[in-house]
């Protein structure tokens, strides 16, 4: 499968709004696309559909599989069924006694004010007390009634719960029961089985019990969508995007690993767009339809195997990002007191009211209005027809609607403008408190970044967050409003594993650290290759990097404090000392303190096994165009109208310092 093949590569960002698709055509040349994610008038999926425009093919012409090397995919369909709540029907089967210790959780608050706390329902529909008890030392306290199970596993199927999730108590540590538990579900003919030993085999019953029914939960929803794509385009190799940052054939891509499918190809595409201009400190700015992502990178992408989401906390290795609802798409209101930007989006259907097909006022809506966006630039792809250019009237009257509603309540009629700005504002505002909480509430000064602004909106607004948070230069690649696409396709294959662990940090928990990292590298690099190998792939030239990650805390403390680690790359007592040292200077910068009276112990392992084939397309040559404007517009800036000068990305040159001449314009010419 090498560059230069006389084949297709397509990487394809699904999102929730847009679908964007990247592609190495035949010839080595770039491809894009861009078309919604739902458009149900004219398509049934966008994946499929936009593959079918990029490679020119008329409706109803079979596509030539021959001719495409690899489709590469990051998709939001596990992220929307969690939303949504449209996963599989599942059952937790857990130890008795325990039924309801993973829907209590812990004792923490989401709102710390709210006089009425809401919780979300839990994911399981049911749940099995199986008769077992394992110490944990291992000692079986109370062994597993098998005959009391089946009879239990057995109703379930007769009430139509198609997933099994089993978690139980000391399940990581011992998964003996675990696995007898599981071969009896299969037997009786469960759709999908999972244990936690498999899911997330770590230590802390509550996290562990939440991963594995989310897993349960939404992998069905995922292979229905992989069999779906698999179906239309017959024997084209499919990879998907990992919440990890790294592809993983369709065989092994499941719900605990896909949640952040899509912004973890914008991560991978935001190191990507700064790398050749030599910034190793980022800011990624990810601004779609919905949301907007924000992440943090310094040398190496940040990981974390906590992440909560929709009040489930799943407990695998994710990129590190904080999301925000607000995005293009998201609708602006006028609550009889105030303007609210969000949470709610107008989606791809009907999308802003600029689309032309009925939809409410939203963030781009307020761009267009003030001259940031301008129509002649856009496709026509609108319209009830999905023909039709971007409507600014359309955009004005749900505009004046609210103008009229603010003087409806008793104020003075602000000017349309002076709304579409404070609405702006408020979306400011929240984007620059996410970037605030991955910087200066972690240590670090976002004035030492570069933001990197991408995704369908993210130049719409990356000058006034960037101004927000004195952060005093903006990277905007040629291809920013599909880079989660490109990140999908600079990914390289992956699979990680967290291995929970109990050893002191001596030379003695050193030695045994070793040889299970010595088996799981093994372990992992045969199962990619093999996984590699059933989609279609070829990978025998590409050889697998393998890294590790410690997770190491106090004896008597909760909290993990991540470090990179080399096996075998100094003596053993060296290199105790050395981990002690990095720990003790982490948790002091962390928490602000050290104690070395306490003892260290390793709780896990993460190990990461990947190929990666670089693909020399991905990297755009310098521009080298006129240098001179295409066009003026009239911009809403500084409380004015103001002329300003158009410049097109072709028509730039390297190198090019742009002039600042903003003249007043008269609104009304």
């Amino acid at each position: 499968m090498a560059e230069g093949d006389g084949r297709w590569r397509v990487f394809v960002d699904r999102g929730g709004t847009f679908t964007d698709l990247v592609a190495v055509d035949p010839a080595g040349r770039l491809r894009v696309a861009k078309l919604l994610s739902a458009d149900p008038r004219h398509y049934r999926d966008a994946t499929v559909e936009g593959v079918r425009r990029l490679l020119g093919l008329a409706p109803g012409e079979p596509l030539p599989a021959a001719e495409i090397a690899e489709i590469r995919i990051g998709t939001t369909v596990a992220t929307n069924a969690l939303l949504e709540r449209k996963g599989a029907p599942t059952a937790l089967v857990t130890t008795a006694g325990f039924r309801d210790a993973i829907w209590l959780g812990r004792t923490h608050r989401p709102d710390l004010f709210a006089l009425r706390i809401r919780r979300p329902q839990p994911l399981y529909a049911a749940v099995v007390e199986a008769k077992e008890r394992i110490g944990a030392d291992g000692t079986v306290v109370t062994p597993l009634d098998e005959a009391d199970l089946r009879r239990k596993l057995s109703a379930l199927k007769d009430r139509g719960i198609t997933s099994i999730a089993i978690a139980f108590v000391h399940g990581a540590r011992v998964p003996a029961h675990e696995a007898i538990a599981a071969a009896c579900a299969r037997e009786i003919g469960f759709a999908e089985v999972i244990t936690s030993h498999e899911a997330a085999p770590v230590t802390g019953f509550w996290s562990r019990g939440q991963t594995t029914v989310a897993d349960a939960y939404l992998t069905p929803v995922l292979r229905d969508y992989v069999a779906t794509l698999a179906e239309e385009l017959a024997g084209v190799p499919l990879t998907f995007m990992q919440s990890s940052g790294g592809r993983i054939a369709a065989r092994g891509f499941r719900g605990r690993n896909a949640v952040l499918s899509g912004p973890a190809g914008g991560v991978v595409g935001a190191v990507e767009a700064a790398r050749p201009h030599g910034f190793t400190r980022i800011i990624g700015f990810d601004m779609g339809g919905t949301s907007t992502d924000v992440s943090r990178y310094d040398g190496r992408h940040r990981l974390s195997d906590r992440k909560e989401l929709e009040g489930i906390t799943f407990r695998v290795p994710m990129v590190a990002v904080d999301t925000v609802a607000a995005g293009g798409g998201s609708i602006c209101t006028f609550d009889g007191e105030r303007l609210r930007v969000g949470p709610q989006s107008a989606g791809a259907d009907p999308g802003p009211a600029c689309y032309g097909k009925g939809g409410p006022l939203t963030v781009t809506d307020c761009n267009l209005l003030l001259g940031r966006l301008l129509p002649a630039f856009f496709p026509h792809v609108f319209g009830p027809g999905a023909d039709a250019p971007l409507d600014p009237q359309a955009a004005r009257r749900r505009l004046d609607e609210i103008v009229d509603r603010i003087a409806a309540a008793g104020n003075e009629a602000p000017a349309p403008e002076e709304v579409a700005e404070g609405f702006l504002d408020i979306a400011v505002e929240r984007m620059a408190r996410a970037i605030k909480r991955i910087t200066l509430e972690e240590g670090a000064d976002p004035r030492d970044y570069v933001l990197v602004a991408f995704g369908g909106a993210g130049g719409q607004l990356a000058c006034r967050v960037a101004e927000a948070l004195e952060i005093s230069r903006v990277l905007v690649h040629p291809l920013a409003g599909v880079l989660s696409a490109l990140g999908i396709g600079a990914s390289g294959l992956e699979t990680r594993r967290l291995k929970g662990l109990d050893q002191p940090l001596d030379e003695t928990g050193l030695a045994a650290l070793e040889a299970v990292a010595r088996e799981e590298a093994q372990s992992l690099a045969a199962d990619l290759r093999r996984a590699a190998a059933e989609a279609g792939l070829a990978t025998a030239r590409l050889e697998p990097a393998v890294s590790y990650r410690l997770r190491l805390r106090y004896a008597d403390a909760d909290s993990d404090l991540e470090l990179d680690w080399t096996a075998g790359d100094r003596p053993a007592a060296e290199a105790v000392r050395h981990l002690r040292e990095a720990f003790a200077a982490l948790h002091r910068r962390m928490f602000g303190y050290v104690d070395e009276a306490r003892r260290i112990v390793i709780s896990g392992l993460v190990t990461e096994v990947r190929l990666r084939e670089s693909l020399a397309a991905l990297r755009l040559p310098r521009p080298s165009g006129s240098g001179r404007p295409a066009a003026t517009t009239r911009l809403h800036a500084r409380g004015q109208w103001l002329e300003a000068a158009v410049y097109r990305r072709e028509d730039l040159q390297a190198g090019q310092t742009l002039p600042v001449d903003l003249s007043a314009s008269d609104p009304d010419g």
